[in-house]
């Protein structure tokens, strides 16, 4: 019983959240959708933002435990962004409250194991340092926390899949490019 109340709570919760700005949501407002009594809202959760704290925890917990996918820089930055993409409007809400540093919490660590994932499966970074590997994830991280920040930040009003495919386009290469660079300093640094 526990484990259907839960969802029902995250659930209705989501679908308000689509509806409203998260600062209109109530504890009573969920129990009344959910049919339950408040007192089995605050037997799951602490409040409203440690509901939506466990949401996007499990949804990171989720992305983490998949297996790693093989494919194009791209294709792995839209397996990060997929939540916010299909989630916007509840994303959009969360973005303009006072949790707003959960969902970025979220979405930098979503974001750190895209990229580190996709360069992984590349399989070309077995010749460069362990330090030069992280700064690399770490630039790209930034650049996609950037991204939604910034489509989050202007309404939402581009389509955020082909402004990443373009931006994925226009700089194929660079980091092949910064890999290549750190690979001859590697082999200069282990000559002796």
């Amino acid at each position: 019983m526990a484990n259907f109340t839960e969802k029902a709570i995250k659930q209705t919760f989501m679908n308000m959240l689509n509806d409203k700005p998260l600062s209109k949501i109530t504890v009573k407002d969920i129990a009344a959708e959910c049919g339950i009594n408040r007192n089995s809202f605050y037997y799951h959760y602490n409040d409203i933002p440690d509901l939506l704290e466990t949401i996007l925890t499990e949804e990171t917990g989720r992305l983490v435990r998949s297996e790693t996918r093989t494919g194009t820089l791209y294709e792995h930055i839209l397996y990060a962004v997929d939540f916010a993409i299909e989630n916007k409007i509840a994303v959009y809400h969360i973005y303009n409250s006072a949790n707003r540093e959960i969902f970025e919490q979220y979405l930098g660590r979503i974001s750190y194991k895209a990229v580190r994932d996709f360069m992984d499966t590349t399989k070309k970074t077995a010749n460069i340092s362990a330090q030069d590997k992280e700064v690399i994830i770490h630039y790209y991280k930034c650049l996609l926390v950037g991204f939604v920040i910034d489509w989050l930040a202007s309404g939402m009003n581009y389509d955020l899949r082909k402004k990443l495919e373009r931006i994925c386009l226009l700089f194929d290469g660079a980091m092949e490019n910064a890999i290549k660079i750190c690979e001859k300093e590697f082999e200069n640094n282990n000559k002796y």
